[in-house]
Parts: structure tokens; sequence; C-alpha cells
């Protein structure tokens, strides 16, 4: 098949969304299907890059979702001509979203909408942030799944959203999957080397953008509590963002610095070797689509503790490979933390089994072949959309235009909302 991808953010940004369209990008290739990627032009360069289009503009939004319509350059609709796509798959609803609709319209093409985020999470960055904007958000993006041919879903979690939000369209659970062999063997010992932390310590860990919406207060008292209990447990901190310096200084306001490890953003190898050193990751997030570092543990052999949430609760089983913690207190946090330090080598053991159980039931292989029989299920139908419904969506995006105009203002704070593509790891 002849697949064109169409995002607001791909490589060399690092966000969830890019490793997500860049990870199914190299399965398909290596089952031999085509794919040609459509996404805005960045201020760094990839060399030799394979079959992808970069339209130019939006660089000073850093990848971030909330900017103006793009139009379609001649040079795309060449490309494309050349290509000639047999489905059309839009990872956001906005931007490029809207030229992946214009395309599969044109073209007659079934198109497919992701829906990697809940965009109203992301609002607080924007100063004319407001409840009416949630609602727009909320709206434009159910909107854009009504006129899609299938919508995919992260997690259940998100199908269920999705459902009760009024998306009419065929909604199909397609998580991005893990490449299994990035996280495993490891030399975890290397980095407790590096960091000063003795072999025989338990090693909690957390990965991600440290910001808002991933509830790091939460997590960082909950930590906070059990390093103070227990002398044998260190912290180690993968990632960077807003909240790391309200992070940091709260472990030195309570002497625990040396206890305390921030890597900064790490990628690859270096990325790798971080999970091997953890005995434990924690997360408190709840506003996950998808809980992709979990399972990234999880190939490392790592159990969890996270919260019971949207994108946590299908990875995780309570003590079966990690504890997922009702109700969202602090307490429940620490019980279910300190329940892990407290575990005999051979219960251990058994988690760490189930945890690499669960990872290879969400490899990058069987993600992408469940994503491949939907695709050639909708190539074989004709899918014209709903005019109607089309009429809708675009006068409701004219409305919202005004509230646009606002955040095109403000693309410095708005770019932060899905951050500055050299710094993030995961999304």
């Amino acid at each position: 098949m002849n697949i064109v991808m169409l995002t607001n953010t791909y490589l060399p940004h690092v966000g969830g969304v890019a490793r997500s369209v860049e990870a199914f990008t190299r399965e398909y290739r290596k089952r031999g299907h085509k794919v040609l990627i459509v996404a805005p032009e960045f201020s760094q360069k990839i060399p030799d890059e394979r079959d992808v289009v970069r339209i130019p503009a939006i660089q000073n939004f850093n990848g971030s979702d909330f900017s103006v319509a793009l139009p379609l350059s001649g040079e795309l609709t060449e490309q494309l001509d050349f290509f000639e796509p047999d489905i059309v798959h839009a990872h956001h609803p906005f931007l490029l979203g809207m030229s992946a609709l214009r395309i599969a319209r044109s073209r007659e093409l079934p198109l497919i909408f992701t829906h990697h985020t809940l965009y109203e999470r992301y609002t607080h960055y924007v100063p004319a942030d407001s409840e009416a904007l949630k609602r727009f958000v909320i709206e434009l993006a159910t909107r854009y799944g009504n006129l899609a041919s299938t919508v995919f879903a992260p997690s259940e979690s998100v199908a269920e959203l999705l459902r009760e939000r009024g998306v009419k369209s065929p909604i199909a659970v397609v998580p991005t999957g893990v490449q299994l062999e990035n996280f495993q063997d490891g030399d975890g010992t290397a980095v407790r080397m590096q960091y000063g932390i003795p072999d025989s310590a338990f090693v909690i860990g957390h990965l991600g953008r440290l910001a808002e919406e991933k509830n790091l207060g939460f997590l960082s008292h909950s930590v906070l509590e059990i390093l103070q209990r227990n002398p044998q447990c260190h912290f180690l901190i993968v990632g960077d963002g807003p909240s790391r310096r309200a992070m940091e200084s709260l472990f030195v306001e309570h002497e625990l610095e040396r206890r305390t490890h921030f890597t900064g953003t790490l990628q690859g190898e270096s990325l790798r070797n971080a999970y091997s050193a953890m005995d434990l990751f924690a997360f408190a997030s709840t506003s996950e689509t998808q809980g992709m570092v979990l399972t990234e543990a999880m190939a490392a052999g790592v159990p969890v503790v996270a919260l019971d949430a949207s994108g946590c609760r299908e990875v995780v089983e309570d003590r079966i490979n990690g504890r997922l913690v009702l109700p969202h207190t602090e307490r429940a946090m620490i019980e279910a933390l300190q329940w892990a330090v407290d575990l005999d080598d051979n219960s251990r053991s058994a988690l760490m089994r189930e945890a690499l159980k669960t990872a290879n039931a969400y490899s990058m292989e069987s993600c992408a072949a469940a994503a491949l029989d939907h695709y050639q299920s909708l190539v074989h139908q004709h899918c014209p959309v709903d005019a109607s419904l089309y009429a809708q969506w675009m006068r409701l995006r004219n409305m919202i235009g005004a509230q646009w105009e606002i955040l095109e203002g403000v693309t410095s704070a708005a770019s932060a909302a899905f951050d500055h593509p050299h710094k993030n790891h995961h999304h």
C-alpha cells in the first residue's frame, strides 16, 4: 500500500507523536509498504531524509499544535500525484490535519485520524486559556473524528472518551508499539556508577517531560516520603522541562539531593541504560492517552507504579506487573511504592517477568500489523465524506478563528505546549 502520513510534529522533534509516526513508518516500510510523510520544516535539518515532504513555515511554533492553517503547496500536490496514495493518515485535527482532510476529499481516499492527545489538557499553556477554549478544542477534534473513515485511539480509555464525546466514526484501538530491542539489555550498572548510586540501592525511576500536565508535584511529594522512610532508596529522574527546578528544590529543601539524580533528556543507548538502572518506575500523570513510557519501562523488565488513569490502566495490572493506584491520593501512592520497596526477591522477579510479558503484547510488530489490517479493509471500500458534516466542521473552525488569532500572538507560550524539540524526550 502507499500510505501518506500528515503530522504537525516530526523528527528532529522528539515528542510522543513524532516518535509514534517514526516507529509506525519504519515498521510499515520493513513490510514492503511505501510511506510518504508530510511534516513542517524545522530549523534543524535532517540529512538524507527518505520520503519526507517538508512544508515551509511554522518553525517558530516548535512543533506546537496551536497554529494557523497552512495552504497546500503546489509542490505537495505534484508529489502526491507521483506517489499515488491509497490511504491518508492524519495525526492531528488542526493545521496539517486540515490538509489531510482536503487531500482525502479531493482524491476520494479513506482518511484515518489518530487521536493522540487530550488537547484540552494543554490549554493551560495559552494566556487566553478558558473553559470556552477547552470546549472548542474538544469539539473541533470530535467533529474532525466524524469526518474520518476510522479513528485510531491509542488506548481503550481514549476510545471510550471519544464515543462519549460523540465520535460516530468507527474507532479502533491501536496503541503505538514499543521497539522491544531498544530497551533490553541496558547497562544499569554504568548509570549507577555515573551518578554515585550504590549497587545495593533501590532505585525508583521516572521518565518524561517535566511539566505541569504530568502531575509531578504529587509524584515528588510521594517519592520524598519514601526516601525519608527508606535510606536505601534513590530517585532517578530522566527528562527535562519547566517543572524541573521546583522538583530539584523540594529535594534540596529536605536535604535529599544526594539521593535524587536528574539526568536531563536521554536517548538511544543512554536511555536504555537509565531504564536498566531502575528497580521500579513511578508515574503520576492523569493526562496520558497511552502510557508509552510504561511499556518502555516494562520492556526493560521494570515494574510500574502508576495512578489508575487513562493510558495507564490498560498497561498496569495491579499486583501483577506493578501497582495501579486508586484513590489518587499521596497516601495511596506512598503505600503502593512502599509495597514495591518491601517485596522479597521472588515476588520482585515475578513482577519483572510479568512486566516483560506485557511489553511483548505491545510490541511494535503487533501494533503495526493491527493498523495495516484496518488500512487494508478501508482501501477496498469507497469512503466519501458526508458533505454537511464537513461544512459544519469548517464553520466551527472559522468560529475558532478569533480564538486562534490570540494563540497566534503567543507562539512562545503555545510552543511550550508541545515543548522545544531539542530538549524533550517524551510528550
